[in-house]
């Protein structure tokens, strides 16, 4: 399919831009997403057109003109071409997921990480998503594991009401808990030592949050997944420099740990990565 595309495109752009652009959009259900610099924009029409043209099943193209930014890590979308709506119903491993795409974070690129956790998980387990969005990672692990209950925690009103939809839509009510709240105030409070794994999917906040996954996990210790972006030279390796950034901060709290596997993600910019570290805490 992105053969297709390039082969499309590369007959009305530019080369220098062509690269760019075939890197540069998702699609999330029927809704494509598109990331335009300022050179490119005046080919947003076309770009649109030939993405609708190799996708028979996307009807909205819309353009990403800001970072993701905010407590709510949103961003600014531009309605390029199609049906002008930014709500659609996304489809991963088995489960569904209803998202308006301007009210709530959203990434398919995560798709083999949310899997890859969700295998880990053992029967029984107590889970807490201390930034849960929709509920993707929550719902996959409730539907792919025998997790006995998986607490997801949001400030993003709009994303819990999503989430309480998607739980619904996927049958896992009373398994996966929804939970309008900062995830400082639920590990201090409601989700005190209850649970056997923790998930940090929020890059931009995970190193703040580190000592709250202790208040979260029982307290014979259990596992957290730690997300994180780093920068690296070609002479550097990202994911030991957040190897290093995290064990130093997990000493200094007085922790017992193993950091037992970490890897690049994706690449989210010019020598900029986006790292997991899977971390057994005592």
């Amino acid at each position: 399919m992105k053969r297709r595309l390039r082969k499309i495109l590369s007959q009305s752009l530019p080369s220098e831009e062509l690269t760019y652009i075939y890197n540069s959009y998702d699609i999330i259900g029927d809704i494509a997403i598109i990331r335009l610099t300022e050179t490119p924009k005046k080919y947003s029409q076309i770009i649109a057109e030939a993405i609708m043209s190799v996708y028979k099943n996307v009807k909205t193209v819309l353009a990403q003109t800001s970072p993701v930014r905010g407590d709510f890590r949103l961003r600014e979308l531009q309605f390029i071409a199609g049906e002008n709506k930014t709500v659609t119903v996304y489809k991963e491993s088995g489960c569904l997921f209803s998202v308006d795409v301007k009210k709530c974070y959203f990434s398919p690129r995560l798709s083999h990480e949310r899997m890859r956790i969700a295998k880990q998980v053992v029967n029984g387990e107590v889970v807490v998503n201390m930034f849960a969005g929709v509920g993707c990672f929550s719902i996959i692990i409730a539907k792919h594991s025998g997790a006995k209950k998986v607490y997801s925690t949001d400030v993003n009103p709009a994303a819990i009401q999503s989430m309480q939809k998607n739980v619904r839509l996927n049958g896992v009510y009373g398994k996966v808990i929804p939970m309008q709240q900062d995830a400082k105030q639920a590990a201090e409070k409601k989700l005190n030592h209850i649970a056997d794994r923790v998930l940090m999917p929020l890059p931009e906040k995970a190193f703040e949050y580190l000592p709250y996954v202790l208040l979260a996990l029982k307290k014979t210790g259990g596992w957290t997944h730690y997300y994180d972006f780093e920068h690296a030279k070609k002479n550097e390796n990202s994911v030991e420099k957040v190897k290093l950034k995290v064990a130093e901060r997990l000493e200094s709290l007085g922790v017992v740990f193993e950091i037992v596997f970490g890897r690049i993600v994706r690449t989210t910019g010019p020598n900029w990565y986006q790292i997991v570290l899977d971390i057994a805490l005592k």
